[in-house]
């Protein structure tokens, strides 16, 4: 089954350093962009982390110091694949918890202002284990009846996961074909930002969810405890997180001053 697409959705995934999304870098990133009319373009960069890559993290992806040395930063290209994603919702294969925070942190750390407020997110994952409870390699022996050769690599784990959510439209009759639904389907919490510091209450206000003021609403944190906002920047939280805080900070002045 053909997705049904009112704007672009790209699939994407990434090879990294590590599972730091504050403190990895990508070393590898694959895009495959489908068109509302079925047109898809790709794109696979290789990319200079800037640092040593994990001997562990090596043996995981194959990807070494040597065949990242002479490739661009990922600064260099951040506004090329800001470009092929601006447009678009976002879709990946354990996207939510760490491609699409890691992507976050990589572009807000080369000046690039990305943001979720106008796109969607389809973790094609979480349909899997909500249905069946496998591996990504499972999932597409699973779904497509194929050996998913070159795991691991970007650009075949972003072709793959593409594969996958088409078959799982195919076969789960009650997931809607709707990039919003399959958004709504696919979200394990009510998060405002990545990582899951503030997310929404049942009065859908922004709370903290972790320290001495978990499930705080951040509007009286920052009103009884003004102190609390410039800690936070100062400390060791994505930057997505300190962007999202910010923007609720100038909404309460702008509210105040209305």
């Amino acid at each position: 089954m053909e997705l049904k697409l009112h704007r672009p959705i790209c699939f994407f995934d990434l090879e990294t350093t590590g599972t730091d999304i504050c403190k990895d870098r990508i070393v590898e990133i694959s895009i495959l962009k489908v068109y509302p009319n079925g047109n898809k373009e790709s794109r696979t960069w290789l990319v200079n982390p800037e640092r040593p890559i994990p001997a562990t993290t090596t043996a995981f992806h194959g990807i070494t110091d040597e065949k990242v040395a002479g490739e661009p930063t990922f600064k260099d290209l951040s506004h090329q694949v800001y470009h092929m994603i601006k447009d678009s919702d976002l879709a990946g294969y354990n996207s939510d918890r760490f491609d699409i925070p890691l992507l976050a942190e990589e572009l807000l750390r080369a000046g690039v202002d990305f943001d979720m407020k106008n796109r969607v997110s389809v973790d094609v994952q979480t349909i899997f284990h909500k249905k069946e409870e496998r591996t990504l390699s499972a999932a597409y022996k699973f779904y497509c009846g194929k050996i998913l050769e070159n795991a691991h690599s970007a650009a075949a784990d972003t072709n793959a996961t593409y594969e996958i959510l088409k078959s799982q439209l195919d076969r789960y009759e009650d997931l809607e074909n709707d990039v919003k639904a399959l958004a709504e389907f696919t979200s394990r919490k009510n998060n405002v930002d990545f990582a899951g510091y503030i997310c929404r209450d049942k009065d859908d206000e922004e709370i903290f969810t972790f320290g001495k003021f978990k499930n705080v609403k951040v509007s009286e944190v920052l009103e009884k405890e003004p102190g609390y906002y410039g800690w936070f920047q100062s400390a060791d939280f994505p930057l997505y997180t300190k962007k999202v805080l910010t923007a609720i900070k100038l909404r309460k002045l702008n509210n105040k001053l209305a």
